[in-house]
């Protein structure tokens, strides 16, 4: 696929609206890299094989590290024989791994933890059901976080599965507004899997400093048949597993050495009510759009834009390049962990 359906099919309607933005967007290119713009030597030609990841596993605990910092526990596993866990810092809501033998951890729940900004921004994401599709009620469209808080706004990219190589030069027009420009990769487990030259590429332009990346949750498997009625369609196919299209992807980013983060973006932005509740169910907060460059602008303050760079959507690339140029693009950039 390998794009969202509002792209592809015009599900809602925008078909009409993406050819009227190719045409326009035609002659434009992406943005060019300044000539400040960091660069750093190649990434090596071999990487590490990934980490073994075992026993991965939900979890929800409160915890206290050594100079009494609160923590929560959303995640337990052994990395290479280590028992680790995955923490959100519910003030600021950054994730880490920590080493389950430096912390004091004890079983918690929703209830003890509803004050605090990481439980909030759950429950205000599960909350934003976006709307249901006409033909088919029960399906929900653009669910969850879809605008965030402030001024300027975040730039969010999906790596939906895909034959088509990493579109690099829109992430190196991305990264002359920087240095460590953030950028939110909404990545599929398939994706990492088959692009491997282009996921070592995207994680030695953030070691240089030229980017500031949060990985999203975007399932797995991503799974799409076109023509295929929403309602059985994307997540909601017959069979999916919601939960392992969920910790399998956060599993491979840690066995490659990256840090999920607290965000799930649903394939298509397509949900229900059942697949909802298990994206908070395992503690995470549903991140939608606001600003899908079909959508036309003006944008306002605290849009979540999105594009696809994976390859697949090079007239969306081109048109973020053009109203970047031409200052329609609220700024400055902000990371997402601002957004909620």
């Amino acid at each position: 696929m390998k794009q969202h359906i509002i792209g592809r099919t015009g599900a809602l309607g925008l078909a009409s609206a993406l050819l009227a933005i190719a045409a326009a967007a035609s002659a434009q290119g992406v943005v060019s890299p300044a000539p400040e713009r960091i660069v750093a030597k190649a990434p090596a030609a071999d990487p590490p094989p990934p980490m073994r990841v075992q026993n991965y596993r939900p979890v929800f605990q409160e915890c206290h590290d050594a100079g009494k910092r609160r923590l929560l526990a959303i995640r337990a596993m052994s990395v290479e024989a280590r028992r680790k866990l995955l923490v959100v810092d519910p003030t600021s809501l950054a994730t880490s791994l920590a080493d389950e033998v430096d912390l004091t951890c004890a079983d918690t729940n929703d209830a003890a933890q509803k004050d605090t900004r990481f439980m909030a921004a759950i429950a205000a994401s599960a909350q934003a059901s976006g709307h249901a599709s006409t033909a088919q009620p029960s399906v929900l469209q653009n669910a969850g976080l879809s605008h965030g808080a402030g001024e300027g706004s975040f730039i969010t990219g999906d790596l939906c599965p895909s034959r088509k190589p990493l579109d690099r030069a829109f992430l190196q027009g991305i990264e002359a507004l920087g240095p460590a420009t953030p950028v939110s990769l909404s990545i599929s487990g398939l994706w990492l899997k088959r692009h491997g030259a282009d996921f070592q590429w995207l994680l030695h332009e953030a070691r240089a400093g030229a980017l500031a990346i949060t990985w999203v949750n975007h399932s797995f498997h991503h799974p799409y048949v076109p023509g295929r009625p929403l309602s059985k369609n994307f997540l909601l196919t017959p069979g999916v597993d919601i939960q392992a299209e969920i910790l399998d992807t956060e599993q491979i980013l840690i066995a490659n050495g990256q840090t999920p983060s607290v965000f799930f973006r649903f394939p298509g932005l397509i949900s229900d009510a059942a697949t909802m509740d298990a994206v908070r169910g395992d503690h995470l907060v549903t991140l939608g759009a606001d600003g899908w460059l079909v959508f036309m602008p003006p944008l306002r303050p605290g849009a979540i834009l999105l594009v696809h760079a994976n390859g697949n959507e090079p007239e969306g690339l081109r048109l973020f390049s053009k109203l970047l140029g031409q200052g329609r693009l609220p700024r400055p950039f902000r990371p997402i962990l601002e957004a909620p």
